[in-house]
């Protein structure tokens, strides 16, 4: 940069008395912001919480209405005469199947004799073929079951009612057993005849609550809505399982306060930015003259106005100059150096920290490189090295190696300490016959590789990377054929097991792929090109169902799967996720999904409203490799989980003596605080189960209890005795 002016001391006067009042009208102006629309959300979120009381007040009453329905036709001397003694359809129909359609609106009704055997079966009111009521008593045979299992209903009680899906559809069902009014036609205990009916929730009920609960736009769906002006409110039966969602539009009272308030605080943050303008053009008479803004737009053009490197513009620049001039006999040195979890740090601390970090690690950069090579900050936290060297290639693999190392040490920034590696691409090559364009490929595909080979790392470039790029794309091929066929890929359940008991209280399913001629492919392989490619969805959703399968015959345990971005930015992820619920029949309370922190930090609407949706039928949510970020605590509060699973880099670092102890207890400590269980991967020793075990963490796992295995043996696992505890020789 150009040396300053000694003329431009008034500049730095003018800055030096004018910023602080810039900064606090900012500050005041987005505090008087933050708190008015604090306050109108947390209105909304009050209305919000009181028509879900409302509504599930009014659920409840209209179960309840159906079993007095049922009541007040089943306790009657005639019902016995014409079903149990002298069966008369005419009359059942009548007095049963009509009446129960036209004056209670009951859509379906079953009349079964005391032998469970159909009689006689309605359809909104007209009578059904004798082949549709075998089908329809399946499908009410539970409340069938409950109301033969309760004592016989009184004019004071209500039948036995319950909430169920009925060809597909939610409803209300309920039974009652007919029983005489006067006790004139006694009947032996359990042989009596039974009526079922059916209450759909339709569209016309949802009118029906509307009207009078003032739940505007009410409607009943088994998919809920991603907007996020519609309420949601799940229903259950008694056992737990999802039937439906009731939705209806939300109240928002604050847009009264922002429709009576906001002109006047449009007015005040007005008038703040005229003030903060007129400051602005006070600052602005106090700038450089032309011929030095001139000097400063050239100089821009060419460096990185944050770390006041040459740009990508520059670098190209320099390389055609480097490859038209110089001798031969020289080696041209490139290195593209990536700085891995760059972004983590950049979203928790702010871009100021971001920004920090960049100059220091260019400063580490400069120092290792020295002033001899030409550095270039290429964009993002992308920088590039350019050198000419008569050393042997070994030369710059030193290089890179300290590097490493220098970019691995911490950074400070402020009161943090920010962990961050760096990926390193090298092309080494003779300056004849080189093309600047295939330098930098070449460097990219050495950048990638590092990447792909784990991070924090350098790899110089050969023509097998090539040849690698090309496998990728014959494995998405593959991939492909495999996804078609479901043969090749299969699923394994590593088992969780409790941290007190070490008894198996859960597995996690993993996805394995066995190529009938490549052999066993690396899930590190074959998962990011599904991600890449679009192929995760497809693969989540194989991995998903075979994972349900096997836990609906093991209820009461944990299943945790793993699910990509992808899949959860995805609008229709929740609604494939509960048609799996509902296919295999595995309750959604023993299913646990996990997902990385990235998730968190995207902060996108569908995948918030995904998360929203699942948590309220239900399902867990476990945040896997907690620790390798920085953002973990501060969303935790914003998107609440059920369980934190402590990345496995801490795990096998833990002894006595180590520094992850400390940082692990913290973790384990804040979690907990926040009401969220702890779950500690890669346990491979006694000594870190011990030490997991005295911080407190709830569940661990790792080949010192077990590898993943295959469905049929973690069955058997599950299935051993519960004295006995788990240990890796009776899991291997």
């Amino acid at each position: 940069m150009t040396s300053q002016p000694a003329g431009r001391s008034p500049w730095y006067q003018s800055a030096a008395t004018l910023l602080p009042a810039i900064v606090g009208l900012v500050l005041a102006s987005v505090a008087v912001l933050g708190f008015f629309f604090w306050s109108a959300d947390n209105i909304d979120r009050r209305a919000l919480e009181r028509q879900a009381e409302m509504a599930a007040r009014a659920l409840e009453r209209l179960r309840l209405q159906v079993g007095h329905d049922q009541t007040g036709i089943a306790i009657w001397d005639d019902a016995v005469r014409n079903t149990a003694i002298a069966f008369d359809p005419e009359w059942v129909h009548t007095h049963l199947g009509t009446y129960m359609h036209v004056y209670y609106g009951h859509d379906r009704t079953l009349l079964v004799s005391g032998e469970g055997v159909p009689l006689y079966a309605m359809d909104r009111g007209e009578p059904e073929a004798s082949d549709h009521m075998a089908p329809l008593r399946a499908q009410l045979q539970p409340i069938i079951s409950l109301a033969r299992s309760q004592p016989p209903p009184t004019r004071d009680s209500s039948a036995a009612a319950d909430f169920a899906i009925v060809d597909g559809r939610p409803a209300i069902v309920a039974a009652s057993p007919l029983v005489s009014n006067t006790g004139d036609l006694p009947q032996a205990a359990g042989t009596e005849p039974l009526l079922a009916s059916v209450r759909f929730l339709d569209a016309d009920l949802a009118a029906t609550l509307a009207s009078q609960h003032t739940l505007e736009h009410a409607a009943f769906s088994s998919i809920s809505s991603a907007s996020s002006h519609r309420a949601v409110y799940p229903i259950r039966n008694r056992a737990g399982r999802f039937v439906a969602f009731l939705e209806w539009d939300r109240d928002r009272p604050s847009e009264l306060l922002i429709r009576q308030a906001g002109p006047a605080l449009a007015g005040g943050v007005g008038i703040s930015a005229i003030i903060l303008y007129l400051l602005l053009v006070r600052l602005r008479r106090s700038t450089d003259a032309l011929e030095d803004g001139r000097r400063l737009a050239e100089h821009q053009a060419l460096h990185d106005g944050l770390t006041d490197l040459p740009n990508r513009a520059l670098f190209d620049q320099h390389l055609a100059t480097i490859l038209a001039t110089a001798p031969a006999s020289e080696r041209l040195w490139v290195l593209l150096l990536d700085l891995d979890r760059f972004k983590q740090i950049n979203d928790t601390l702010g871009h100021q920290a971001g920004d920090d970090l960049l100059c220091a690690a260019r400063d580490r950069i400069r120092l290792i490189a020295g002033k001899d090579m030409f550095l270039a900050r290429l964009g993002g936290d992308e920088f590039a090295l350019v050198s000419l060297s008569r050393d042997a290639p070994g030369g710059v693999q030193d290089l890179a190696a300290r590097l490493v190392e220098a970019i691995n040490q911490p950074f400070a920034l402020g009161s943090y300490k920010a962990h961050v590696g760096v990926s390193i691409g090298i092309v080494v090559t003779p300056l004849r016959d080189t093309d600047p364009l295939e330098i930098i490929r070449r460097a990219d595909i050495a950048l990638y590789e590092a990447k792909s080979r784990g991070r924090n790392r350098a790899i110089t470039y050969d023509d097998r990377m090539s040849e690698l790029l090309r496998l990728q794309h014959t494995i998405e091929g593959e991939l492909r054929e495999a996804l078609s066929t479901s043969t090749q890929i299969s699923v394994a359940f590593q088992p969780l097991v409790d941290q007190r008991s070490r008894r198996v209280i859960g597995a996690e399913a993993l996805a394995r792929w066995h190529h009938p001629t490549f052999g066993q492919i690396s899930p590190a392989r074959f998962i990011p090109i599904a991600e890449n490619t679009g192929l995760i969805g497809a693969l989540g959703e194989l991995v998903l169902r075979r994972a349900c399968e096997m836990g609906a015959g093991q209820p009461g345990r944990t299943i945790a799967v793993n699910i990509s971005p992808t899949q959860l930015r995805n609008p229709r992820f929740a609604g494939q996720v509960f048609d799996i619920l509902r296919e295999t029949g595995m309750r959604a309370t023993d299913l646990e999904l996990e997902i990385t922190e990235s998730i968190l930090l995207d902060d996108e609407q569908v995948s918030s409203q995904n998360l929203r949706t699942f948590r309220s039928a239900g399902i867990q949510i476990a945040l896997d490799d907690f620790g390798t970020g920085y953002s973990s605590m501060s969303y935790l509060s914003r998107y609440p989980v059920d369980r934190i699973k402590i990345d496995r880099s801490f795990v096998s670092q833990l002894n006595e003596a180590h520094v992850s102890v400390a940082i692990t207890d913290a973790i384990v400590t804040l979690a907990h605080a926040l009401n969220i269980e702890v779950t500690a991967e890669g346990v491979e020793t006694d000594e870190q189960a011990d030490i997991l075990a005295r911080l407190g963490c709830n569940t661990l796992q790792g080949f010192l209890f077990s590898g993943p295995v295959s469905p049929e043996r973690v069955v058997e696992i599950f299935s051993e005795p519960r004295n006995a505890p788990l240990r890796r020789s009776r899991a291997a």
